[in-house]
């Protein structure tokens, strides 16, 4: 019983780390390493990532515990397929302000290309969840995944290591989902798959 404890108590603590809304941020960090970006001076890369950072990750975390502690909900209820929607309306409001402001400023379109490829992920997860519940959880490293194979083609970089981890992240993470009964195997492998494919198609196109 204790070990069992232990091992929900695990799985909440890697939910809370590996955030669903962390795509971007990882994206940008290997376009930082890897391309000619990461020639430009370490305060706009800084500047760049905080923008990032305020719009995807920090305001619709912040937005969406206010709604969740609004309507009295823990965060087990907030995970039912039909209260779902919101979330994604409010993270998907977010990922679109990021963009517009990004535009605004005139930040090469190689920078927002990974927002707009987390965005679609974003769309998509929301549209299969009006049917179907899907984990935004593997989704996320699924986009990062297909975000490493879509640069690494244009970049002419080895992912392999890189992809590697992914994987290896994505089965504990998949792991911690079905361990808290959030999700089954089949809507974990479904996440990762839609949002590695959903990743890469977008920064391929864009």
């Amino acid at each position: 019983m204790k070990r069992q404890k232990q091992y929900i108590l695990m799985a909440r603590v890697l939910s809370m780390v590996f955030t669903p809304f962390y795509l971007p941020i990882v994206g940008l960090m290997v376009l930082f390493t890897f391309s000619y970006l990461n020639m430009f001076p370490w305060l706009y890369k800084l500047q760049v990532l905080i923008l990032v950072y305020l719009f995807t990750i920090l305001l619709p975390t912040l937005l969406i515990h206010l709604y969740r502690r609004y309507q009295g909900w823990t965060l087990i209820e907030l995970g039912h397929r039909e209260r779902r929607m919101v979330a994604y309306i409010i993270s998907i409001l977010c990922y679109f302000t990021c963009i517009y402001v990004m535009e605004r400023l005139h930040m090469p379109h190689f920078l927002s290309s990974i927002v707009v490829a987390a965005l679609l992920v974003q769309i998509v997860c929301a549209l299969i969840n009006v049917w179907w519940k899907i984990s935004t959880h593997t989704a996320a490293i699924g986009g990062v995944g297909g975000a490493l194979f879509a640069y690494a083609y244009y970049l002419n970089f080895n992912p392999v290591w890189w992809i590697s981890l992914v994987f290896l992240v994505a089965g504990v993470l998949g792991s911690c989902r079905m361990i808290l009964r959030q999700h089954t195997l089949a809507q974990v492998v479904a996440g990762f798959w839609v949002g590695f494919l959903c990743a890469a198609i977008a920064i391929l196109l864009f």
